[in-house]
């Protein structure tokens, strides 16, 4: 009868290669969160190839490094994906809210009756969709790009932090990118 090959004991496996394993993955990934989702992905990889006793990992320590790489290869490939999707799309935006701003804000000296119907309809959309942000989103965008108050005056006014505001504006404005983009659309294909 042939012999079972010794069984790996995971949380000893993690223990002894951790901190050199965390200390090569922080190196190669700024991100503490991200660095610290793959050291996880790894353990739990390393905790999978342990159960399965028909294939036991052979070379413990170069199998976690050469798994941790294809993670952060993996990672920083998904990373570029991501953010030349959110570029392309903010391109998108951009043009989106440059239509909508030259309907909304051109100061024809004769508008024609569509303008005014396509005027009218952003406004009212543009209304809809502030009427379902949180107060505080709405507020910030309202007093600075419809009342055009700056940015500080408003912090002094209400004792609430540049960044804070800065953040609400943000989220404000992708929300509203997101509802009046589908009102574009909506136009666009009628």
């Amino acid at each position: 009868m042939g012999e079972q090959p010794e069984k790996q004991d995971a949380g000893k496996l993690i223990a002894e290669y951790q901190p050199r394993l965390k200390a090569f993955i922080r190196k190669r990934i700024s991100n503490h969160e991200d660095a610290e989702d793959i050291l996880q992905d790894v353990f739990y990889q390393l905790v999978k190839a342990v159960e399965n006793t028909l294939n036991p990992i052979v070379h413990v320590e170069a199998w976690l490094y050469r798994v941790a790489r294809n993670m952060i290869v993996n990672h920083a490939a998904k990373k570029r994906e991501e953010e030349l999707y959110v570029y392309q799309d903010e391109e998108n935006d951009d043009e989106i809210f440059s239509d909508f701003s030259n309907t909304l804000f051109n100061e024809e000296t004769s508008p024609s009756p569509e303008t005014e119907y396509l005027r009218s309809l952003v406004w009212t959309e543009l209304e809809s969709a502030l009427s379902e942000l949180p107060s505080g989103q709405r507020e910030i965008f309202e007093l600075t790009e419809l009342d055009g108050i700056p940015l500080k005056e408003i912090a002094r006014t209400t004792g609430v932090a540049v960044n804070t505001l800065l953040s609400r504006k943000r989220y404000a404005v992708l929300y509203l990118r997101k509802r009046l983009s589908l009102l574009y659309e909506d136009l666009l294909c009628s």
